[in-house]
């Protein structure tokens, strides 16, 4: 037995394709999904050797997880090993009475809703399905079944979105005190027919990205969250829970992880693979008990410590110098500390505010 502690489950149904969605998804397939479990299921228990008796995390994402059939999605739930946080993510207009139920009996403890904006224009041009008042609905469905753990995803940098929209979106959403907000900038990949649509435009907000950052990191500090991830914020209660996304953390802190489900990545062991992205050749290997195709990559040591430092860095608590080597730049180091962008002792480094604002370019200049 390994000691992965983390295991993440993809799963692709969706009731359509949003235009700048590069996620690994299929649309509809209903009849499908029961299969497609099966297979997770088979994949769960061909790779259980890796896993440590104790999980700490599990996450379901997609996709839209709640999409997925319900027999098949409780069946997939009561089979999964208990974790600590047990997420799954949910569109708005998916979450009912009857699924909330479901979720809650099988000790899922934590939902992340896919609001994006409450703008009807905007969702139009995102080719979203949920209103404000779906997620509204959402939220006082969860929270009436007992869900005290709750992330909103929201996303600027939308083509039309001015910063009064962007603030009246944050307004709305800290409305609904959540336990946690996700805000994305729109990462349009090209190729998409987001992009070839809305290409201009989204040239031309390129330069409005950095005051709309500051604009979100602004509205939700002064409202208590607590700023501990590059997009990420968090309610800090009195009651002393620690409400971070810790699926995500333990990417972030460089963590190993096994990966279900088409198009998922595992990083175990120096290790990393990818699942095939073909539901069909996916479903097919593992009927017949193989392991699907798998893109395979080592990683060497000095891979491990550039993504240790990337990823560490986007986070608001020092990262360990201790085992980083010659990664760091010591002129660059001393540079930018005078600059007032980094701070460090002997033992270890992290961004200052200033810093966090500018990021991967920082962190880039770190990185020998």
């Amino acid at each position: 037995m390994s000691d992965v502690r983390h295991l993440y489950v993809h799963l692709p149904f969706c009731s359509h394709r949003c235009g700048y969605c590069d996620f690994v998804t299929v649309v509809g397939r209903q009849g499908e999904h029961d299969a497609y479990v099966d297979a997770l299921l088979s994949e769960l228990e061909l790779e259980a050797v890796l896993l440590d008796a104790e999980l700490d995390t599990i996450f379901l994402g997609g996709g839209t997880p709640t999409f997925t059939e319900p027999g098949a999605l409780e069946r997939l739930l009561g089979a999964l090993p208990d974790a600590r946080e047990v997420t799954v993510e949910a569109n708005p207009e998916t979450v009912t009475p009857e699924l909330a139920a479901l979720l809650s009996r099988n000790r899922v403890n934590r939902v992340s809703l896919g609001a994006q904006t409450f703008n009807t224009e905007l969702l139009d041009v995102l080719e979203r399905r949920a209103s404000g008042e779906d997620v509204k609905r959402a939220v006082y469905v969860l929270r009436s079944a007992g869900f005290d753990n709750i992330n909103l995803d929201l996303v600027y940098g939308i083509p039309g979105q001015s910063t009064a929209d962007l603030e009246r979106d944050l307004a709305t959403a800290l409305s609904f005190e959540p336990e946690h907000l996700s805000c994305y900038e729109l990462e349009a990949k090209p190729g998409t027919r987001f992009t070839h649509a809305h290409g201009p435009e989204l040239e031309r907000q390129a330069d409005a990205m950095e005051d709309y950052f500051e604009r979100v990191v602004e509205q939700l500090s002064a409202a208590g969250y607590r700023w501990y991830e590059t997009a990420n914020f968090c309610r800090t209660p009195s009651d002393g829970r620690d409400l971070r996304a810790h699926h995500n953390l333990a990417y972030w802190e460089g963590r190993d992880y096994l990966g279900l489900g088409i198009g998922a990545v595992s990083t175990v062991g120096g290790r990393r693979w990818r699942n095939t992205p073909r539901l069909p050749a996916y479903v097919a290997a593992l009927r017949d008990e193989d392991a699907p195709i798998r893109e395979l990559e080592t990683i060497d040591e000095g891979t491990r410590v550039r993504e240790h430092v990337m990823l560490g860095l986007r986070l608001d608590e020092p990262l360990p110098l201790a085992g980083l080597g010659d990664a760091l730049d010591d002129a660059a180091l001393q540079r930018l500390t005078g600059l007032g962008l980094v701070r460090h002792d002997e033992h270890t480094i992290a961004l200052t505010r200033r810093g966090r604002f500018l990021g991967g370019g920082v962190t880039a200049d770190l990185l020998t």
